[in-house]
């Protein structure tokens, strides 16, 4: 968090605006927590996993697999392709585009040490062998940051771009095969640096997309904004300050944020601040300490605000447990 003195602005962002935007963004987004599965299949075989809190990922260690993108395109993974799936929408994974998948959680696992377990399936000579993973972010999917990023961000893109990417792969099909004391931890501080490098090299070289998030980072002044906002997600920006971090009128930084975000300043800013609410109140926070430290008068008028974004008001998140799978299971049939 940044220090709140009497500073002016410009000179309060200093730090925002010497470092890339890219970084400043990635700083507020970590994994919370990790949970591997080692999947021995042969054909034919099919999983569909369901949509879930946590972000999803799958490792073609050896072999070959087709995914079925939440949007219902099919994607090829060769031996050494990866996938991540930012806000762990449903998805299936399977030999061939005909075999009936089976619902993700049908089979049983074996643990191989904390955090990483083993599915094998009945027959012994198998085809394929993929790492897959439940990758829990400290922000939910529902957040504007994952909101942004696309439904599935394909390795084998980004290789090229990232030579780094195999090798944080190697690493980690090695560090499962080992089971070694201390994997689980290796593996999640892997994927950490991992699940960074491929929203960066995504981010810089993927796709062309020239809207929206993507666009937002590769522009210097927006992304600096885009940085600031959400360093500091309770705080109430308004259109004034952020125009003064880009070094622009209001009306031309107003327009500019617009076109290449895709919505307006303070609808942006007012959707991350009551989507970190919706963080807090789901921690246990009261609805009254959510209000104040947002900066609302009146805990009526900050409901409202919730509502009003969100969907939902506060008392639907307050207290209410939120789980995820935390079973890394791929079904195998035979």
């Amino acid at each position: 968090m940044l220090d709140r003195s009497s500073k002016s602005p410009s000179s309060q962002f200093s730090i925002a605006a010497a470092a890339d935007p890219l970084s400043e963004m990635l700083r507020g987004l970590r994994l919370d927590g990790v949970e591997y599965g080692r999947c021995r299949l042969s054909d034919p075989w099919a999983t569909a996993f369901p949509a879930e809190e946590a972000a999803r990922f799958h490792f073609i260690s050896s072999g070959r697999a087709l995914l079925k993108t939440p949007s219902g395109e099919w994607l090829e993974l060769n031996a050494g392709d990866a996938v991540l799936l930012p806000r762990g929408d449903a998805h299936v994974l399977a030999s061939a585009e005909d075999v009936e998948p089976l619902p993700f959680g049908r089979y049983g696992k074996k643990e191989v040490c904390q955090g990483v377990f083993d599915i094998k399936c009945a027959d012994a000579l198998c085809g394929t062998v993929a790492l897959t993973a439940s990758m829990r972010f400290n922000i939910d999917k529902l957040h504007p940051l994952l909101q942004l990023m696309p439904e599935a961000m394909l390795t084998s893109d980004l290789a090229t771009s990232e030579p780094a990417i195999p090798h944080l792969l190697d690493a980690m099909a090695h560090e499962v095969d080992m089971d070694r004391v201390g994997a689980g931890g290796i593996l999640a501080r892997l994927a950490d640096v991992l699940t960074a490098t491929i929203i960066r090299t995504w981010v810089e070289h993927g796709c062309g997309d020239t809207s929206g998030w993507i666009a937002a980072v590769r522009n210097p002044e927006v992304g600096r904004v885009l940085a600031a906002i959400h360093l500091e997600p309770e705080r109430d920006w308004s259109v004034a300050e952020l125009a003064r971090l880009m070094g622009a009128s209001r009306s031309g930084f107003a327009e500019r944020f617009a076109r290449v975000v895709g919505e307006t300043p303070a609808r942006y800013v007012a959707r991350v601040r009551m989507h970190q609410a919706r963080l807090w109140l789901k921690d246990g926070m009261r609805v009254a300490v959510a209000a104040e430290r947002l900066g609302y008068d009146a805990e009526a008028s900050f409901s409202r605000a919730f509502k009003r974004i969100i969907g939902d008001p506060p008392s639907h998140f307050r207290a209410r447990e939120v789980t995820t799978s935390g079973v890394v299971e791929l079904a195998a049939t035979g």
